[in-house]
């Protein structure tokens, strides 16, 4: 009898040591954290800060790496230069920042906290019929050198650019596009911003690039797009005003001259949320398909 008591007394302390106190206030807390942390990496996601993160991830590794080799002269930089970027963080993403505080203000938190989706995003961004309705309005626009900017959206939002525009909030079609960008009409001046299947903004400001590279007879709305590109992932249709040729700005690269199938093509790669893993799948198979028919 006093080894099976023994044995209850030491298992009971085992499990008072092992398991915590926990109070209802603590649980409290833990959810409030979660949530405090969800809505920072649901803001990192849909703004220029995921990029950011990943180049300072790229830093920190380089400051660990210079720890473990005791790289004394570079890890004395890195802390005089710690505070400088900071600030410098603070004075890049002040509208982001200014737009988050903005959105808290007018939010009902209990009413999110109820409504959040933790499910996955669908898999495609936009239909093939948006894909085809982009197509044909760009040629058609394209025939009569009627000039247009169309930035498509990815994983960044563009918000920032969005309220530089008037909110459209309309499901994209062709004629909604070419009445936006006809002459002397409201709004065809600027950019539309594309968001899944609907425009969301008009006459939206964009940044220009810096790029000495790019020709000089290139005009506002090519320079636009580039810049655009340069600081967000989107891909932006450009509709020349004076040649009526179709070009498209992608990671800060400018394409000229598209056929409607190579449109197609870039616009249905971006359409999969895996970065065109699935189309690139099909067409392999496509192939082997092919191959093993002729043989």
């Amino acid at each position: 009898m006093d080894t099976v008591t023994n044995i209850k007394e030491w298992v009971t302390d085992l499990l008072e040591g092992a398991v915590p106190n926990i109070h209802p206030m603590d649980v409290v807390e833990i959810l409030i954290i979660a949530i405090f942390f969800y809505y920072i990496l649901v803001w990192i996601k849909n703004t220029r800060a995921w990029m950011l993160l990943r180049g300072i991830l790229v830093i920190v590794i380089f400051f660990i790496i210079a720890g473990v080799l005791q790289m004394s002269t570079i890890l004395w930089l890195g802390d005089k230069l710690l505070s400088v970027v900071i600030v410098a963080i603070v004075v890049v993403f002040q509208p982001e920042l200014r737009h988050a505080l903005e959105t808290i203000g007018r939010t009902n938190l209990l009413k999110s906290f109820f409504t959040m989706s933790f499910g996955k995003n669908r898999d495609d961004r936009f239909s093939d019929k948006t894909v085809t309705e982009l197509v044909r309005a760009s040629y058609d626009m394209g025939g009569v050198k009627t000039g247009a900017l169309i930035v498509v959206e990815k994983e960044v939002q563009l918000t920032e650019y969005e309220r530089t525009g008037i909110p459209v909030d309309a499901i994209l079609t062709r004629q909604l596009l070419i009445n936006i960008f006809e002459k002397n009409t409201p709004l065809h001046d600027g950019a539309i911003i594309v968001r899944g299947d609907r425009v969301v903004a008009a006459t939206c400001y964009l940044p220009l690039t810096d790029d000495l590279a790019l020709s000089k007879d290139l005009g506002t709305r090519h320079r636009a797009a580039v810049g655009i590109s340069e600081v967000s992932d989107s891909l932006t249709i450009v509709v020349s005003e004076e040649t009526g040729m179709i070009s498209v700005a992608e990671n800060g690269k400018l394409s000229h001259d598209l056929s409607e199938e190579e449109l197609t093509e870039r616009l249905t790669r971006i359409q999969h949320r895996d970065g065109g893993k699935s189309l690139r799948a099909a067409e392999n198979t496509a192939e082997e398909t092919g191959e093993e028919g002729k043989q």
